[in-house]
């Protein structure tokens, strides 16, 4: 369903997030896939590296601790992601 994403009034209000995956293993961990979360207000994407069988549970501790501690918490994300 298309739904209008409003404009953001400031940064980190809104995130668009999506996920690279099928990347070669890599780092000390080998991770595998990496998430992208995109500041709709100014454009900076974070990547985040990560397995690509991450669960719910799993992205959401993940965004908490790299995100959110340091950002602030947003009033919108939005993916492609079923």
């Amino acid at each position: 369903m298309m739904v209008q994403i409003q404009d953001p009034k400031y940064p980190w209000e809104i995130v668009h997030m999506d996920w690279i995956t099928a990347l070669p293993p890599g780092g000390d961990r080998s991770y595998n896939a990496c998430l992208v979360l995109v500041d709709r207000y100014s454009k900076p994407a974070m990547l985040l590296p990560c397995h690509k069988d991450y669960t719910a549970m799993d992205t959401a501790i993940m965004i908490w601790d790299k995100v959110i501690g340091p950002k602030g918490l947003f009033q919108n994300i939005t993916s492609d992601r079923d």
